[in-house]
């Protein structure tokens, strides 16, 4: 959910034991699992992918396998089976660890330890974690403790084991660390990233405040540096997170997070970079889907915005926000505004600062309401009620017809002329829907500059930082934006990177080594496609050539 924070604080510190452990209770469970050593198999299932059972028969290239849940008996190629690892390794932490690593194991693996409520496990240098979409006390105070300091293999598969390998590597070798977090759409990333971010904010949390600043009411409490990084998630996902077909809370845009640290392993700021932010969903969403929460946030006027915005009660009022799902039962539009609206406060932003980003949102939203008539070239107002509101918020002009004489009559520079341009209801409706999404765009980036600025402690020396990727998920929609269709890219491009660092270059130091060792090819079969995309008098550059010369 959008906003939720991660509170380090005394209080119910639930055991998270049940949740990162395998329990003796599994273990035995395991042990009286059903396993011969040589007939015990894997093979293909149409629903399940894979599915277990016995081998009885094997003639030629055909085996005879009775599936264990069912006791049918079925032929398979020989090449589709595959073997089963010693009920020992059920559960396994490390999946590298396993005596047969193929497909059908390893999604075993994950599947056992996910309906034992053990949603991290490692696979080498990797933390596999699979979305329970519920929330486990496994991110607490308690929690933090437990993995503070300690080595991987000393602790139970968890995100804060990767977090603390990557602060004790950057303290012992003084070099920048990175956190890749990647995967499709709903698969938790947003929710990691948050995670990391609170642990690094605690474990490089800087010295106490004073005493006396506690203790006398009448002064004001300035946030510390890591609540302030923390908070940063909240504004970002109500002006960047929007529920999608697949995931009620999807980031809409990429980012790239910097922690810094002074020499002494102190947390010294921060600073984001964003990309790709999705501006087409403020003019338009899919039935299913809803646009960027904040629009849906300040209808619910938990802050009072009636006068300051302009904006009534009902949501259906403003058309561009409103094609699709307008709630999400997973989100409390009221609570998160109010959350949200407590973020800007410990980020250091004023009164007037937080309620020209409310009117500019509410503009945002309003001039959808605008509507045009008029039959050839010549377009026309057909009311004039949503300019006289923009009017009242921005003081535009004399009046709101102004407003609408800047769409219908825009100005074009001609060499070093001035002249206008009469235009139809299309051309209109297509400049409104542009204007939009150019004034989000800008907001956004806007948010994410006085972040920026909010996270510099100038009284601390910046000497190294961990960088934190979440960029946005990789998805197919019934109806994909050119935005969505650079967010695949990206993500292929994302995960070819990945695999030729991890796997390919990992491979020829096993040639150079003189290891025996058959090269496998992992994940390189998109090339082509990436290709296509990038290459000279592909479809990027062809895009990038017509937008300068049409």
């Amino acid at each position: 959910m959008p906003g939720t924070k991660i509170v380090l604080t005394s209080g119910d510190d639930p055991d998270p034991a049940p949740f990162l452990f395998v329990s003796a209770e599994i273990k035995q469970k395991i042990a009286e699992k059903k396993y011969d050593p040589k007939r015990s198999c894997y093979v293909p299932h149409a629903d399940e992918k894979f599915i277990e059972g016995m081998i009885q028969e094997t003639n030629g290239g055909k085996v005879k396998v009775t599936i264990n849940a069912t006791g049918e008996t079925k032929e398979f190629k020989q090449d589709l089976v595959t073997q089963v690892n010693p009920p020992k390794y059920d559960c396994c932490e490390d999946m590298s660890n396993l005596t047969y690593l193929n497909d059908a194991s390893v999604l075993f693996n994950l599947k056992a330890r996910y309906i034992e409520r053990l949603i991290y496990t490692y696979s080498g240098l990797f933390c596999i974690a699979v979305n329970p979409y519920k929330r486990f006390p496994i991110y607490t105070m308690r929690t933090v403790g437990l993995y503070r300091g300690k080595r991987r293999n000393e602790v139970p598969p968890h995100i804060f084991a990767i977090a603390e390998g990557a602060y004790h590597a950057m303290c012992l070798k003084c070099k920048n660390q990175s956190i890749l977090i990647t995967g499709e759409s709903g698969a938790g990333k947003t929710e990691n990233t948050k995670k990391v971010i609170t642990y690094f904010a605690f474990v490089g949390s800087s010295a106490p405040a004073k005493k006396t600043a506690e203790s006398d009411p009448n002064v004001k409490k300035k946030a510390s540096l890591e609540d302030q990084v923390v908070q940063t998630n909240p504004v970002m996902e109500a002006f960047g997170n929007a529920k999608t077909v697949r995931n009620d809370n999807s980031s809409r845009f990429g980012k790239f997070i910097r922690v810094w640290f002074n020499n002494m392993g102190r947390m010294a700021g921060g600073d984001i970079e964003t990309y790709l932010l999705e501006k087409s969903r403020v003019t338009y969403q899919s039935p299913n889907e809803r646009s960027y929460h904040i629009f849906y946030f300040l209808i619910t006027h938990q802050v009072d915005l009636h006068d300051a915005c302009k904006l009534t009660d009902n949501i259906y009022d403003y058309p561009s926000v409103s094609m699709g799902k307008v709630t999400v039962e997973s989100i409390d539009d009221t609570e998160e505004m109010q959350i949200m609206d407590e973020a800007f406060d410990i980020l250091g932003f004023t009164q007037e600062e937080k309620f020209d980003v409310y009117r500019v949102t509410a503009v945002c939203m309003i001039l959808s309401k605008c509507e045009f008539q008029g039959m050839g070239e010549v377009a026309s107002p057909k009311t004039l009620d949503a300019g006289n509101t923009l009017n009242e918020i921005l003081h535009f002009s004399g009046s709101g017809e102004d407003i609408y004489d800047r769409f219908i009559n825009p100005k074009f520079k001609v060499g070093t002329e001035w002249v206008n341009k009469t235009q139809n209801c299309t051309a209109v409706t297509v400049g409104v829907g542009s204007i939009i999404k150019n004034i989000f765009g800008r907001l956004f980036r806007y948010l994410v500059d006085m972040c920026n600025n909010t996270l510099i402690d100038p009284t601390m020396k910046k000497v190294n930082f961990i960088g934190v990727l979440d960029i946005a998920g990789f998805e197919i929609f019934e109806f994909n934006t050119f935005e969505q269709l650079c967010i695949n890219f990206v993500n292929e491009k994302l995960q070819q990177f990945f695999n030729h660092h991890m796997f390919v270059l990992e491979q020829e130091e096993y040639m150079r080594e003189g290891i025996q060792w058959v090269s496998v090819d992992f994940g390189m079969d998109l090339a082509a496609c990436i290709e296509l995309f990038e290459k000279p008098m592909g479809l990027l550059p062809i895009l990038e050539e017509e937008t300068i010369y049409p």
